[in-house]
């Protein structure tokens, strides 16, 4: 999740919200709430007025607009949030109107936020795969490094040919020496972008350097270096790809923990007969929860049970591997603490 807090004043007041994942998506379930106001950019149907012959026809065109929420519930086609209410700010005041909220879709929120709440939005917020992606720009004799955060890309380092301690830098193989070891201690998904060949030789001179970084990074092709470059690779899609890709390995990881306990008769919870029973007595640790269940009005409360136990909840998607097999075993399932007898 990324944040964005506006001026809160005896916590009351604005916070711009943009989930990366579907556990965000369940977690604006439950931080957006009847009464709030919510403004987002959403599409809303808008007659034509220069269409004299056909004055019947509408179109849809993106608009800015605030409503109060009346109710919130998971779509029932697909993942999606759906924010329902009445429009108070915006084009057709007063009418009904719903926001359909998915991952990477900003909405701001503005309400009297309780300390659940804003420890709710910290946690997701520290959970963000954001954090641990780099971007490594390059052109002949200066780079830049970045580390994405919350509000944007912050600068770490930035090398120039020649500026290194007794001019060791001086030449590009001292220049491409320098860069990789700015980059040594990355252990998070890497991305190398610039203009022409200097970073595709960079690369090739990293790996013959065996630089584990180099060898697990993303390399793209962009107009620009600097800031400007890391705005080419976001709109290139790349960081969507590394955001699924880190869900899903994290997913797989969580999966096999616990079909491996399953097969040790380890400390795990499967169905929700069982997972309800582990609860019951503390035991759970995390949670894994199919998105198929998040409409399932019988499985909600326990999870909410779990969430104030501290346990951490991870939605799988059942359109991969890992969530199809979850499905399998009820479709939630639980990691605890100690094995339950």
């Amino acid at each position: 999740m990324k944040a964005e807090y506006g001026e809160l004043k005896d916590n009351s007041g604005e916070i711009r919200l943009l989930p990366e994942s579907i556990d965000d998506l369940w977690h604006l379930q439950h931080l957006v709430a009847p009464g709030d106001l919510v403004f987002a950019t959403t599409f809303r149907s808008v007659e034509s007025a220069t269409d004299k012959i056909r004055p019947e026809k509408v179109e849809k065109r993106p608009v800015r607009l605030g409503i109060r929420v009346e109710k919130v519930e998971f779509s029932e086609h697909g993942v999606r949030l759906r924010i329902t209410g009445t429009i108070e700010h915006g084009i057709d005041t007063g009418a009904y109107h719903t926001i359909n909220v998915e991952t990477g879709y900003e909405i701001s929120v503005i309400r009297r936020w309780r300390p659940i709440d804003l420890e709710r939005i910290e946690r997701a917020v520290k959970s963000s795969v954001f954090g641990v992606i780099h971007i490594l720009t390059l052109e002949e004799g200066e780079a830049e490094l970045f580390r994405l955060r919350q509000y944007g890309p912050e600068s770490v380092i930035t090398i120039t040919a020649g500026s290194g301690k007794g001019g060791e830098t001086e030449t590009r193989t001292g220049f491409f020496d320098t860069v990789a070891k700015s980059i040594a201690e990355i252990s998070g998904p890497l991305v190398i972008s610039g203009p022409g060949f200097i970073k595709d030789d960079f690369v090739r001179y990293a790996k013959n350097k065996n630089s584990s970084p180099v060898w697990r990074a993303i390399v793209v092709e962009t107009r620009r270096i600097g800031r400007g470059a890391v705005q080419d690779v976001i709109g290139a899609g790349t960081l969507e790809k590394l955001i699924g890709d880190l869900q899903l390995s994290r997913e797989v990881r969580l999966m096999d923990e616990v079909l491996l306990r399953i097969a040790q008769d380890g400390a795990v919870a499967y169905g929700k007969k069982q997972v309800e029973t582990a609860i019951g007595y503390g035991a759970v640790d995390e949670v894994l929860l199919a998105d198929s269940l998040l409409r399932d009005q019988t499985i909600v409360p326990l999870i909410e049970s779990a969430e104030r136990m501290q346990a951490t909840v991870v939605v799988l998607s059942t359109e991969f591997e890992p969530g199809e097999r979850l499905e399998a075993l009820g479709g939630i399932a639980a990691l605890l603490r100690y094995k339950m007898g």
